[in-house]
């Protein structure tokens, strides 16, 4: 918009801890400046008539492969602009795209073409970093990820790949795997997430590893170890350590299809809003008509079925990534599991941001935070969209490239 300055009025403002009827929220210069019981005093400010429905944090999504139609591992920095300005629509402000198992070269590439989509992302979902998906895990854990790639952690491998970038911001791996703790203190060091995922590790690896650093589980009971037996005794898995452990996180793919209702309960009701952030885990068939996609890169990828709401192997014997957006987890989580909807905004704003260390900047509505901002009515449906203070999507047609308008009603 041609004025800085917005005013959002007549709205149900979702703050940290309370909702505030009827409120309002000021922003200026990219940031939060006030909310509000009453009347904000901004004359010169655009005004946005939120016409009694929901204001709220933007959705951060710190799990995303792509949507659209594109994936983050395609060979096109126009994939990553892409899937920022599907995902946008759906409420997602800010990103962690996220790379598959792959060749070291084409998860240095895919960093390189990151970093160039980085600089012209004005559009879409703003990006917060690369969260690099493997390729150190277990072959019997692997899901979807592709098992040419899945080997071991290796020093000269990852050297190379962690010097060629700095916008890596969280790395998934299988904390069993030999050199897997070393890797996670390096990557600690490099102020670098380390997080458990597609693992068959004991409770007792996981311990380790939380010792060592590792601090967030990957899609909960997706591709990981839950009790088992060996030599006739029965030991706790990657889930188990995940609820003993109280300050590990984990983040769920809240769908509707990846977890059901009792799981989604189980894990607010054990780990609570504050240590269980939403993700969608969204491949490229993410808001795009159901049938035959790709897992992946265009060229390298996995084959997969998209139907019943989620992508499977061809075979249908396990899922194959999520096509859910930021809206739809929502609703899952109030809908389907009864979750009250202030703790499900919170799972996926202000944990998500508390995970990745941005609690300072972004995933609550309070003065000085950057003004990623979105309105939505009783069924979870975006209406508009702000990414530090610009509007972005607006369900109405309006837009950063409209001309200043005295008032905006949604």
């Amino acid at each position: 918009m041609s004025k800085s300055d917005i005013k959002i009025i007549n709205g149900t403002i979702i703050t940290p801890y309370r909702i505030i009827k009827s409120g309002e929220l000021f922003l200026r210069n990219g940031k939060i400046e006030a909310v509000s019981e009453t009347s904000i005093d901004a004359p010169d400010a655009q005004i946005i008539d939120a016409n009694g429905q929901y204001i709220a944090p933007g959705f951060v999504d710190i799990h995303v492969h792509g949507g659209g139609g594109s994936d983050f591992m395609d060979d096109r920095v126009e994939a990553f602009l892409g899937v920022a300005e599907t995902h946008v629509r759906y409420g997602t402000t800010a990103m962690l795209p996220t790379v598959l198992t792959s060749t070291k070269a084409e998860i240095i590439r895919s960093l390189e073409r990151y970093e160039k989509a980085a600089a012209d992302n004005t559009r879409g979902s703003r990006f917060l970093g690369v969260h690099i998906e493997g390729p150190y895990f277990s072959m019997e854990q692997r899901g979807a990820q592709d098992p040419r790639y899945i080997r071991d952690p290796d020093p000269a491998e990852y050297f190379e790949i962690l010097n060629s970038s700095s916008s890596i911001r969280r790395w998934s791996v299988a904390p069993e795997k030999k050199g897997a703790i070393p890797f996670g203190k390096i990557l600690r060091e490099r102020n670098i997430l380390p997080s458990i995922a597609h693992s068959d590790a004991l409770y007792s690896d996981v311990a380790d590893a939380f010792e060592n650093g590792y601090s967030l589980v990957t899609h909960l009971y997706s591709a990981m170890s839950g009790v088992t037996r060996r030599n006739a005794f029965r030991y706790g898995g990657v889930i188990e350590a995940a609820y003993l452990i109280d300050e590990l996180d984990v983040e769920i793919i809240a769908d509707g299809k990846h977890l059901p209702a009792e799981l989604l309960r189980l894990v607010y009701k054990i780990k609570g809003p504050d240590r269980a952030a939403l993700i969608t885990d969204a491949m490229r068939a993410a808001a795009m008509p159901e049938g035959n996609s790709i897992l992946g890169s265009l060229t390298d990828g996995m084959e997969v079925l998209v139907e019943d709401g989620v992508a499977k192997l061809p075979d249908r014997s396990a899922f194959a990534g999520s096509t859910a957006t930021a809206d739809r987890l929502i609703r899952t989580m109030r809908d389907l599991a009864g979750i009250p909807l202030l703790d499900a905004v919170r799972m996926m704003t202000a944990t998500p941001a508390r995970i990745l260390g941005l609690q300072g900047s972004i995933g609550t509505l309070v003065p000085g935070k950057d003004a990623d901002v979105i309105i939505f009515d009783e069924d979870i449906r975006i209406k508009m969209t702000i990414v530090q203070g610009r509007i972005v999507y607006d369900s109405h047609g309006h837009d950063a490239k409209n001309t200043f308008q005295e008032k905006i009603t949604i």
